[in-house]
């Protein structure tokens, strides 16, 4: 039988957290946390509800928890995984932009705001769960292609993969963290060596928006990314009518007619 105390946590409940711990690693509801454990899901619910108000637990959001190291100093000072909460609260989705250009190693820049793609619709792209923040994008679930499994804390989570990410970038550029900053990214993809520039071509067909070829040619042509081929493979991809270089900057400055790009900021080769 698991206790409750007004105070500090009994072995009852440190059983109870221990179960938890062992058999849902990861975030975790209500009813999850009633099965792993054998009680009923009213009790479970106030099991939960107490020791997140004691520091024991952390209470994401509306009936979601998961467990806190019992050997952390300060439980109430300790947070998860960002990665996994994402995971656990707007699945199904993947982890994506400038945090997966960061773990593919396309860029040195660490950003404080983890990018969440989900299936879900949401409201507002900014939001904060369990003390993390987090920038959203939708994608319907049919779009969520191009994905690897990454481990954290015991658990999978679908991140983006090199060329899914990229391509991500490139149809939206502030999910890199802005147009020079997916440049740099493309620049380091194509320096590592291993570029797959045809699975790249792929995804962006399959994603369906001709704008990622007009910024994928215009920035292999000004950064000497690729070979003729990947600068031919967009030349043939393109859709009418002129598009912002960079979306987040107003129509300034010269039309590329090749590209259909209107070059509103400035990038410079290698």
């Amino acid at each position: 039988m698991f206790n409750m105390t007004p105070a500090g946590v009994s072995s009852g409940n440190r059983a109870f957290i221990a179960e938890l711990a062992r058999a849902l690693p990861a975030p975790f509801t209500v009813a999850e946390a009633a099965a792993a454990t054998g009680v009923g899901r009213d009790r479970a619910a106030r099991l939960l509800r107490h020791l997140a108000e004691q520091g024991w637990l952390a209470r994401l959001q509306r009936g979601l928890y998961t467990t806190v190291p019992l050997e952390s100093e300060d439980p109430t000072a300790w947070s998860p995984d960002p990665w996994v909460v994402a995971h656990a609260a707007l699945a199904p989705g993947y982890i994506g932009g400038w945090t997966a250009l960061h773990y593919w190693d396309l860029t040195d820049q660490v950003f404080s705001t983890t990018v969440f793609v989900t299936a879900r619709t949401v409201a507002r792209r900014e939001r904060k769960i369990g003390g993390s923040r987090f920038e959203l994008r939708h994608r319907p679930e049919d779009a969520l292609f191009g994905t690897r499994k990454a481990w954290r804390d015991r658990t999978p989570v679908p991140t983006s993969d090199r060329e899914r990410t990229l391509v991500d970038c490139l149809d939206d550029p502030s999910l890199g963290g802005g147009l020079r900053h997916v440049a740099e990214a493309l620049d380091a993809y194509a320096e590592a060596g291993k570029g797959d520039w045809a699975r790249l071509i792929e995804y962006g067909d399959r994603l369906g928006n001709r704008t990622i070829f007009k910024r994928l040619g215009f920035l292999a042509g000004v950064l000497d990314l690729g070979s003729d081929e990947l600068i031919s493979a967009c030349a043939g991809r393109l859709s009418a009518g002129v598009t912002r270089l960079d979306p987040a900057k107003p129509a300034t400055g010269s039309t590329n007619k090749r590209w259909r790009l209107n070059i509103n900021t400035m990038i410079e080769s290698a």
